[in-house]
């Protein structure tokens, strides 16, 4: 049975990784330039092609990865493509977007008889290099049948949630748990701080017990380690996936404080200057003790 030919937008931080899986799986990737050309040259390199346009990447594709900011990229790329998909492609959206825009774009593409699947993804960079990331599908089940082998090529963990959109509405929820972390971490290291009690000693106690996770991890590689780079998801994207989580509460009429919260608090970060490309999550320490008269040095 023919290998799909897979379409990759966004070969950037996550992309990259996944895009080299996929050729190292064997499947024939097609690829198109954006801001940095360096991880599409990589991947030439590596055998991939570059397509010139959206337009051209579509008609030679089967099966077309998103990997994107948030959803005003991902429909104006999706715009892009879908004249030029073939009756019966896929498109598959990795970005963390807007579960109501994804229901949609699904309903749009279908008319042109192209398939929508929502795959955000779960883990990190360098997890996305070893094909070791999660994916949480939103698709019909015949549509998840046919790509789940593509996506467990780098992905490590493939789980269907349901239709299109409830992998978006997870994946909204997971963001919720890190990044509520994220902010409690903060502002636990600043009171912590006031009171006398050092970053080391308070990751003395922590560290290993129950209260530990893979997130604390990697958020104390820098607010312990001063490693810039332990987790590179921007507080800018945190703050994007606060408010979608936010619609996505207020469509049911949901209360929910804690969530509002959080948001606040990578909103602050952004008005004080977090609001860069390599101002990333676990930074947010820095933004919540400067905002309490702290210098973290």
């Amino acid at each position: 049975m023919a290998k799909e030919n897979i379409g990759f937008v966004g070969v950037g931080m996550m992309g990259h990784g996944m895009a080299k899986n996929l050729l190292a799986a064997g499947y024939p990737v097609t690829v198109i330039a954006h801001a940095n050309r360096a991880p599409v040259e990589n991947l030439v390199g590596k055998g991939a092609r570059e397509a010139a346009t959206l337009a051209e990447l579509a008609g030679a594709s089967s099966i077309v990865h998103i990997c994107a900011p948030g959803s005003p990229e991902v429909e104006a790329i999706v715009d892009a493509l879908a004249p030029a998909m073939a009756p019966g492609s896929v498109v598959v959206d990795c970005s963390t977007s807007d579960p109501n825009s994804t229901i949609a774009l699904a309903g749009r593409l279908a008319a042109g008889d192209v398939h929508m699947a929502d795959a955000p993804l779960g883990g990190t960079p360098v997890q996305a290099e070893a094909g070791e990331l999660s994916t949480m599908v939103g698709a019909d089940a015949a549509v998840f049948d046919r790509i789940r082998p593509v996506l467990s090529s780098w992905a490590k963990s493939v789980v269907h949630l349901g239709p299109n959109g409830t992998g978006h509405k997870m994946k909204l929820l997971n963001n919720f748990l890190s990044l509520g972390y994220a902010a409690l971490y903060a502002e636990a290291l600043a009171l912590a701080d006031k009171v006398g009690i050092t970053t080391q000693q308070f990751d003395s106690v922590i560290r290993g017990s129950r209260m530990d996770c893979g997130f604390y991890q990697t958020f104390m590689g820098y607010a312990l380690e001063g490693n810039r780079e332990s987790h590179k998801f921007t507080l800018k994207n945190g703050l994007k996936d606060l408010r979608y989580l936010e619609s996505m509460a207020n469509g049911v009429g949901l209360a929910n404080p804690v969530g509002n919260s959080v948001k606040n608090s990578f909103a602050l970060a952004l008005s004080a200057g977090g609001d860069g490309p390599e101002d990333y999550v676990p930074h947010l320490v820095d933004f919540v003790a400067r905002r309490n008269g702290i210098d973290r040095g």
